[in-house]
């Protein structure tokens, strides 16, 4: 078991007053057998009121609705939490899905649709060319490695590129750039998945990186393929590896544009661009006591 302390800061310093509009928040880790929550907190500057619900996708969601304007905004999120996923992979996959292609069990088929629907359509002929040199048609091979190649294809073979602009690049255009950031690595490998009929998912969250120095870790985004017998499995394409307890997952979403951890807009009487700061830490206390 790792024990993982994480410091997440986002300000936003406007030139002016602005009347901020309701913010959603996605930071609060998606608990299960293999994260629990040792205390959570979250502290947001101006004075709000703070809603908490469940999306679609069972992600927690904080609906933070501001009461007075302002010409700044802080939201800081303090966790602890306990991470046992230590063997990643230990899983078996279901006889009938060991070997590629396969298809899903029809009931199961139903509920996975919209993981398995083509997000970048236009991009799918690049895409299939591409991924010709993993697996052509008539061709068997072991799923789990098909995954890893393609997921070790992306790691290895295009340069991450830290971007600050919201929203992700088009498989085709990471594709021409051999580069991106991680969630644009995360969008090929899902497309990827979908080209070749596999279920996958977009994963927002954080990695824990021993050798990054104090405030310059970042959040995350990588993969989660549903292989049947086994479940959703984490790929992450930025580094590729198969993800275990150094990833801790915040949200998940069938599109990758839909679960940025902090979205929201305001009004302002003039023109507005806004100066963002974003700190991230992820540290190991797992040599220190638990509280009592």
């Amino acid at each position: 078991m790792r024990r993982l302390q994480i410091k997440h800061l986002t300000t936003y310093k406007y030139t002016e007053t602005v009347t901020l509009l309701p913010h959603r928040l996605l930071l609060r880790p998606r608990e299960g057998h293999d994260i629990r929550i040792e205390s959570a907190e979250l502290i947001i500057s101006p004075a709000h009121q703070l809603q908490w619900q469940r999306d679609v996708y069972d992600n927690a969601v904080a609906q933070a609705t501001f009461i007075q304007p302002d010409n700044q905004l802080s939201i800081e999120s303090r966790l602890a939490l306990q991470h046992y996923d230590s063997q990643p992979l230990n899983f078996l996959v279901a006889d009938y899905a060991v070997r590629f292609p396969f298809h899903y069990d029809v009931a199961e088929h139903l509920d996975l649709g919209p993981y398995l629907t083509i997000i970048f359509t236009k991009d799918q002929p690049l895409l299939s060319e591409w991924l010709r040199q993993f697996w052509y048609s008539g061709q068997e091979v072991e799923t789990y490695l098909l995954l890893e190649w393609i997921n070790k294809a992306i790691a290895t073979g295009f340069t991450y590129q830290q971007r600050e602009e919201p929203g992700v690049q088009t498989p085709a255009t990471t594709l021409a750039k051999l580069a991106g950031s991680c969630r644009d690595f995360a969008t090929l490998f899902i497309e990827a998945c979908h080209n070749l009929g596999l279920a996958a998912r977009f994963v927002s969250g954080y990695q824990y990186s021993p050798g990054l120095m104090k405030g310059q870790g970042a959040t995350h985004a990588w993969s989660e393929v549903y292989l049947p017998g086994a479940g959703w499995k984490g790929f992450d394409s930025t580094t590729g590896e198969v993800v275990g307890n150094n990833h801790i997952a915040l949200a998940v979403s069938r599109h990758p544009e839909l679960v940025p951890p902090v979205s929201g807009s305001f009004i302002a009487a003039t023109g507005q661009a806004p100066i963002m700061r974003v700190m991230v830490e992820v540290t190991d206390i797992s040599v220190m006591p638990l509280s009592s």
